[in-house]
């Protein structure tokens, strides 16, 4: 009854008041048809919140996100079942699922009665335009009367979780030349110490497959001779993104950092796509290892970068060091590919020095310009607090005088242009491996 006695909505409240009203002037006045009138219009909410109190139908509930991770700005449906499962009829239902205002704010339904051991589906779609992760529900059911007098708050436990991603731009479908793991002259000395049996067909054995069978050899060696299995070199990368807060310029979607982590998203889907066992590297150091199946890294890594935040360190050491680690890890071989806002002069040469042997580097800047030049919006740092930096293009010359291939960018959507166009320009990590 106390919390009946809490639900009491504005015409309950207002009923009640009129009662006592009315039955204090009856009684003043010795009006007794006033006071009839009086415990009528007092009695009927207390009534209402007897029945609503005494309320015994349960209720299930499930949810069902399809999908549960999409890219920014996309939809997903949120469909809801409600289930009544007693043996008595509900009554007016006010249902109201929990949203967060980024995903659009709340979902409410009225239901107008559901049968005993009766259903009731409802849908609504959400759609967020910032990456993150997103709780979605608690369901909170009202329970009123027909009246509108009393209305009760019930709310399940259930919720669950929406991810949503960075935006992920398509790539021209390609193999970077030479970028295999044991790949170029790993493969040709270990060919070599191996001998020219490791690749020349052997004589048939019990169990091989027929079909393997090389019969120009059998017919040479006049006995069955099978092709051996070929040799699979699995392609290996490293993926490093810049989230140091005084890299990058501007907020919200258009700044620079949500720019570049868009970026890292959609160079690392289109390797781990091509078959590249890839890792994921920041300023802090290894936060995502290889994962052993591609759509495990895949989606591995998307929900990491949906809810990167940018750090407040102010070294790339420890990332740098974790890069540096990764190439001596392969022989100086494989591909890494770092995504950076803007650069110091110092911070430029540290990372030109990172790179090690014959792998190919590839530096992906993000809102390249001078440094030190207020964003348009405001947003960001301070520009007298940023240690002065040079132009994008004395940035680029560095790491290219150091063998890093370098692509200059505004923002992710001219990610696969340039791709596209340094691959045009010989740069062969973007070609057709021909």
């Amino acid at each position: 009854m106390g919390r009946a006695l809490a639900g009491l909505t504005t015409r309950g409240r207002s009923f009640v008041a009129a009662g006592v009203t009315a039955i204090a002037c009856a009684i003043v006045l010795g009006e007794r048809d006033l006071l009839r009138a009086g415990v009528l219009v007092l009695v009927l909410p207390l009534l209402c919140m007897l029945a609503v109190s005494r309320t015994r139908y349960r209720l299930a509930c499930a949810r069902r996100l399809e999908p549960a991770r999409l890219p920014v700005g996309h939809e997903t449906r949120v469909d809801l079942r409600l289930e009544n499962v007693s043996r008595l009829p509900s009554g007016l239902l006010m249902v109201e699922d929990r949203v967060p205002h980024a995903l659009g704010g709340r979902a409410r339904f009225v239901l107008e009665r559901i049968e005993p051991h009766g259903s009731r589906g409802l849908g609504y779609r959400i759609r967020s335009d910032a990456r993150g992760r997103y709780r979605v529900g608690p369901l909170t059911v009202r329970l009123a009367d027909p009246f509108g007098m009393v209305e009760l708050v019930r709310s399940f436990s259930l919720s669950d979780t929406l991810t949503v991603t960075p935006a992920i731009v398509p790539l021209p479908h390609s193999r970077r030349a030479g970028g295999w793991s044991g790949g170029g002259d790993s493969v040709a000395r270990a060919v070599s110490a191996a001998g020219e049996d490791d690749v020349a067909p052997r004589e048939y054995r019990h169990g091989d497959d027929l079909r393997r069978v090389h019969w120009r050899s059998t017919a040479r060696h006049g006995e069955l001779m099978v092709r051996r299995e070929e040799q699979h070199f699995q392609s290996s990368g490293t993926l490093f993104l810049d989230t140091r807060w005084a890299s990058h310029r501007g907020e919200g979607p258009s700044g620079s950092f949500e720019q570049a982590v868009a970026a890292a998203a959609s160079i690392g889907v289109h390797l781990v796509r091509t078959g590249m066992s890839l890792r994921y590297v920041t300023d802090a150091g290894e936060a995502l290892a290889a994962a052993p199946s591609e759509g495990a890294f895949e989606a591995l890594l998307l929900d990491t970068l949906a809810v990167a935040r940018r750090s407040k360190g102010s070294s790339l050491t420890a990332g740098l060091a974790a890069l540096r680690a990764a190439q001596r890890g392969r022989d100086g071989e494989g591909l890494v590919i770092a995504v950076f806002g803007a650069l110091s002069g110092d911070e430029a040469r540290s990372v030109a020095a990172a790179r090690r042997g014959t792998g190919t580097c590839v530096a992906v800047l993000v809102g390249g310009g001078p440094a030190g030049r207020a964003p348009a919006d405001g947003g960001g740092a301070d520009a007298g607090s940023a240690p002065a930096q040079p132009a994008a293009e004395t940035t680029a010359g560095l790491l290219r005088a150091a063998g890093w291939r370098v692509l200059s960018i505004q923002s992710a959507a001219e990610l696969a242009h340039a791709w596209t166009t340094a691959g045009k320009a010989g740069e062969d990590f973007v070609r057709d491996g021909s």
